[in-house]
């Protein structure tokens, strides 16, 4: 069972508790997504108009480097108003079983905006956190911000995770994602946090297209089986509701 938080003090991580190299190579990746990032966020723009009316931009307080909280850039795919509810009971769900860690994208999630999952499942929704980078709060490759919720409700030794700054990509990232259980993201991120270096970060991110790629394909095949289970239980249904008005017409 999730606990209740208490909102504590915003605060952000300097840019200059990073080594050097690690900050030179995030500012390096930042100057390279930059034309990325307009581009996209012309599109985005273009989206959210034909779609659903709302920012283009979605802010979120997220945990990052030794539980100081800071604010997310993600670019808005969700509806407006959208309830996390559902979000927060499949977390409990996932740190309490052995399941792999399914994007909830993969299940039709009718939240999303129109082509929304496209964005998603790419990773491409969260290049504003480029911003993020370069304010020091993140870094391009370490473990994902969570949550506070989610913070709060890990252990001392899944807080370790934290001991390194949140990233755009990472070691779990690149290591099965989406496949994997929530234990074993806490192990890798923990790996991570203990062993990072030049030579890793460097293989971290020329693994990460490799990784997206799988990640799509999954997320294609998930949509593609939650569609057909769909169908398959609305013409369960229509069948039910008909057969009695079949057998009564043919007993008169």
């Amino acid at each position: 069972m999730l606990v209740a938080i208490n909102e504590p003090e915003m605060t952000s991580a300097p840019a200059a508790s990073l080594p050097g190299w690690k900050r030179a190579l995030d500012l390096l990746c930042c100057a390279a997504a930059f034309p990325l990032l307009v581009v996209l966020t012309a599109f985005a723009a273009l989206l959210m108009r034909l779609t659903s009316p709302g920012p283009i931009f979605f802010r979120q307080e997220r945990v990052g480097f030794r539980g100081r909280r800071f604010k997310i850039y993600k670019f808005r795919t969700m509806h407006a108003g959208s309830d996390t509810k559902g979000h927060q009971q499949y977390f409990a769900q996932l740190m309490q079983t052995n399941t792999p860690m399914q994007k909830l994208d993969s299940r039709g999630d009718s939240r999303l905006i129109p082509g929304a999952w496209l964005l998603r499942s790419t990773g491409l929704d969260e290049l504003p956190q480029i911003l993020n980078v370069w304010q020091g709060d993140m870094s391009i490759v370490g473990p994902r911000p969570c949550i506070p919720y989610e913070y709060e409700n890990y252990s001392e030794e899944q807080k370790r995770r934290c001991e390194s700054h949140p990233g755009l990509t990472g070691l779990w990232q690149v290591s099965g994602k989406n496949r994997t259980t929530f234990a074993a993201m806490i192990r890798l991120d923990c790996d991570y946090a203990h062993k990072r270096s030049l030579l890793l970060d460097l293989r971290i991110i020329l693994l990460t297209p490799v990784a997206l790629f799988i990640q799509v394909g999954d997320v294609v095949r998930g949509r593609r089986r939650h569609a057909v289970a769909h169908a398959s239980t609305n013409l369960k249904v229509g069948i039910g509701a008909t057969l009695p008005e079949r057998l009564a017409r043919s007993e008169t």
